[in-house]
């Protein structure tokens, strides 16, 4: 079974549909740049860093073409799935630009609500079972990104390359609403307004309070196990305050329990408790507003609609 992944491949494909799609979000970026450059704060180093990114695309390209086989094409796919942990804090640079607009969602949550879900949730569900049971559901989103594209790559080949195009695709549709929309959610607003606003309001305008403070501190309360660990180191390593609406863990791994439904309903049985888990931790560690994680899974089933629909009728078998 292993030799087929190493089979020298007769056609020899200039252009994966995910690098096509990298190509034509650097261009848009760069654009985006050029457009507020005297705004940013670091705008050359972004340059410098889609340079980088084009010329390690082309690299993988060209050894591929030396050494075409399934498993190098898969290594050209799976580059561009790693891309993404650069362009993630990159949407921070551009929204940090524009007023933050937290006091919309934070109020929006009270209004439709009653109560604000990112307090109430962690009071209800305290106690050390709870916080790390919700944080192993947040940290599964990585390992479940990895599990799908890999049972493509191992059972479906033929149909990994339309796979990895629709996780990949959707994370850039909500990246540039990440560009536009800044929205920080409960870990970094509330410390910042205080936990007597927080709790009932009214939710204060902060302007540009995370481009004049860009560092953060995320510490969950409380003690915690392995997974809340975890979390915490994650995102005091690669979390910015950005990309609160809508949330895209609950966005994608909804996009992955689409593809695993449609690849092997057991897969997505396996799946489906820490899909679970990971939509309820989103609003658990104050990570989004429950508005946030509702709009979360209705753009996670658009998007697959959308990328999918896209890739047919553009990609297949091109």
């Amino acid at each position: 079974m292993a030799i087929r992944f190493f089979k020298q491949e007769t056609e020899v494909r200039k252009f994966l549909a995910v690098e096509k799609l990298n190509l034509l979000y650097n261009l848009l970026t760069t654009i985006l740049i050029i457009i507020f450059y005297e705004r940013l704060a670091n705008p050359q180093q972004m340059l410098i860093g889609r340079f980088a990114i084009l010329a390690g695309t082309f690299t993988l390209i060209y050894a591929y073409t030396k050494y075409p086989s399934p498993l190098m094409r898969f290594v050209r796919l799976v580059g561009q799935m790693a891309l993404l942990s650069y362009w993630y804090p990159d949407t921070f640079e551009f929204n940090r630009i524009f007023p933050n607009l937290d006091h919309l969602f934070a109020g929006a949550d009270i209004a439709l609500f009653g109560c604000q879900p990112a307090l109430m949730f962690e009071q209800l569900c305290s106690g050390f079972f709870w916080r790390e049971a919700f944080n192993l559901g947040y940290w599964s989103y990585y390992p479940m990104i990895a599990a799908v594209t890999l049972w493509y790559f191992f059972k479906q080949q033929r149909e990994v390359e339309r796979c990895t195009f629709i996780i990949i695709a959707s994370f850039y549709l909500y990246y540039f609403i990440y560009i536009f929309l800044p929205v920080a959610g409960p870990q970094f607003y509330f410390p910042v307004i205080g936990d007597i606003a927080a709790t009932s309001g009214p939710y204060p305008e902060i302007g540009n309070y995370f481009d004049i403070h860009p560092q953060i501190t995320i510490a969950q309360e409380g003690k915690g196990g392995l997974f809340t660990s975890l979390v915490s180191m994650a995102q005091s390593s690669g979390e910015r305050p950005t990309a609160a609406f809508p949330s895209s863990h609950i966005g994608i791994s909804t996009v992955l329990m689409l593809l695993a439904l449609r690849s092997k309903r057991s897969l997505a049985l396996i799946l489906m408790p820490f899909y679970l888990l990971l939509c309820c931790a989103t609003v658990y560690i104050k990570a989004h507003y429950l508005v946030d994680a509702i709009a979360g899974l209705i753009s996670g089933v658009l998007f697959y609609i959308l990328t999918s629909t896209i890739f047919d009728r553009w990609f297949n078998g091109r």
